[in-house]
């Protein structure tokens, strides 16, 4: 089976990209899809976040980028059943200069990954906050780029360099990558700011945008650390319940997708 791969992205830090990529993840797993999270910040807090000891992380994204190990050798299970995660660990630190030096540098996550004959329904990449050559990695071998936007002032600017470069990548290494969707996080609707920054970007975005948004939650924010997705440690909150309806958003799109080609 093929696994839909789609890298969680936005070059700016601290608009929800491992929260997104661990309770997207956990959704989708408690609806029964296996999935795999490939954590390739160096800072490892996906991997912290799904309880991985730093001591367990024997083999890691470094050794998936740079080694000759596949997603389903260097995965590992964690206590949400069908959800796996491959950690990073602090080696990843120097993967950037060590791939620069490589004469097919874009490629090596898509060639780890290439085997797409795998027991993984989705595989998700949680990338670094930057542009660097591990996220040029990222995009070159995922199939759509889902990006989380802070609802807040300038964040539609910062959002343009995002795009330039998928269109970069989509012109030359990966024809194919294509926006998954963007993800308002953050959000208060009491906020008139939000509210401003949604409106703008539906204008300028259209259906790009998601209609799940993702409300500003303290359970979101204690969650990870209690080393569990949000719908474990509070089922009912609100940003559990977000996460639960961005993973049907999420499937219906891929459904809508999948019978347009058919």
């Amino acid at each position: 089976m093929r696994a839909k791969i789609v890298a969680v992205a936005n070059q700016k830090g601290g608009v929800g990209k491992t929260t997104t990529a661990i309770n997207l993840g956990a959704a989708l797993a408690m609806r029964g899809y296996r999935t795999l999270i490939i954590d390739l910040d160096p800072q490892g807090n996906a991997s912290t976040g799904l309880g991985v000891d730093r001591n367990t992380r024997l083999l890691s994204t470094y050794d998936l980028l740079l080694g000759d190990v596949s997603a389903d050798a260097a995965s590992q299970s964690t206590a949400i059943e069908g959800l796996s995660i491959i950690p990073a660990n602090m080696d990843l630190s120097s993967a950037d200069g060590e791939l620069m030096a490589t004469a097919k540098r874009v490629v090596h996550l898509r060639n780890a990954l290439r085997s797409r004959d795998t027991t993984f329904d989705y595989v998700l990449i949680d990338c670094p906050p930057s542009l660097n050559l591990t996220t040029i990695n990222a995009f070159v071998a995922s199939d759509t780029i889902l990006v989380p936007l802070q609802a807040e002032f300038f964040a539609l600017e910062g959002l343009s360099q995002l795009l330039l470069t998928v269109r970069e990548v989509r012109g030359s290494a990966n024809t194919g990558l294509r926006i998954e969707g963007i993800l308002l996080t953050m959000f208060d609707r009491r906020n008139n700011l939000c509210q401003q920054v949604e409106d703008d970007a539906r204008q300028n975005l259209g259906d790009l945008v998601l209609h799940t948004k993702i409300p500003r939650n303290v359970r979101l924010s204690e969650a990870p650390s209690y080393a569990m997705p949000v719908m474990n440690y509070d089922p009912t909150s609100r940003g559990a319940i977000a996460y639960r309806t961005l993973a049907g958003e999420f499937l219906q799109r891929n459904r809508v997708k999948e019978s347009t080609h058919a």
